[in-house]
């Protein structure tokens, strides 16, 4: 099996256009995929697994910093699982991530990312037992001299390197493409995931579909039902809901 590998491609350092002009021309700042304001994401997430559900609501802070190239990320979950053994609720686990955009463009954008998650789920049920660091690759880019469709593409690495030593190492590659729509004050996007877990060696991979809406030039809200496919796929099927305020 050909190992997905992850290329960190650093390109000239972008600095000499003005916040207005990043705002409308950056694939980087299109509402889903905000990187120049202060967000506050919060969603939903239930998926259905062999073992029961699994529920997700994740607080997530995003805060730009020096230029607004650079950009600090912060989650909260708040896990539910409920299987015929555990029924359960209580915090994930904590994860920060920094973000910096060495190259931009008219119609095309490119970050990279580190996150950290942490090992400090509330339970053994909500977390991995690990601390897990992912490095990520992202480009963003504008199909057509229009501007309604948007392709992102990203290639990261999930590696644990510390934690409980009775639970299992995390070491997942992804390959993940999205392609969005817009169309007056809405979104619609497909997105697939190509995920291989080296740790049990095959592939847990992931699709959805979304569709979004803008309330005000602030305030956004998507649905997207998602499913896992693949011979270890992690979940049948998912449903997602969140809410988008930039500040």
């Amino acid at each position: 099996m050909m190992k997905l590998t992850l290329a960190l491609v650093f390109c000239t350092i972008f600095s000499a256009q003005s916040q207005d002009t990043i705002k409308y021309s950056n694939p980087l700042a299109e509402v889903r995929f905000n990187f120049f304001k202060n967000s506050v994401i919060l969603f939903n997430e239930y998926l259905d697994t062999d073992a029961g559900s699994f529920n997700t609501t994740n607080f997530r802070l995003l805060y730009p910093i020096g230029k607004k190239t650079f950009l600090l990320r912060f989650d909260v979950p708040l896990i539910s699982t409920n299987t015929p053994s555990v029924n359960k609720t209580g915090l994930g686990d904590l994860a920060v991530a920094a973000s910096y955009i060495p190259y931009v463009k008219n119609k095309m954008g490119m970050a990279v990312r580190a996150k950290i998650t942490s090992n400090s789920a509330s339970d053994l049920n909500f977390g991995t037992g690990k601390w897990v660091f992912t490095p990520t690759f992202i480009l963003g880019n504008y199909l057509g001299n229009h501007k309604k469709y948007l392709w992102f593409s990203a290639v990261e690495q999930q590696l644990s390197f510390a934690g409980d030593q009775n639970r299992n190492d995390i070491n997942v590659s992804v390959f993940e493409n999205t392609l969005l729509y817009f169309f007056g004050k809405n979104w619609f996007g497909i997105d697939t995931a190509i995920r291989y877990n080296y740790t049990i060696d095959g592939f847990q991979n992931t699709a959805f579909v979304e569709f979004g809406r803008k309330f005000s030039s602030d305030s956004m809200f998507y649905i997207h039902p998602s499913l896992g496919y693949g011979g270890a796929k992690s979940y049948n099927y998912g449903f997602e809901l969140g809410v988008l305020i930039l500040f």
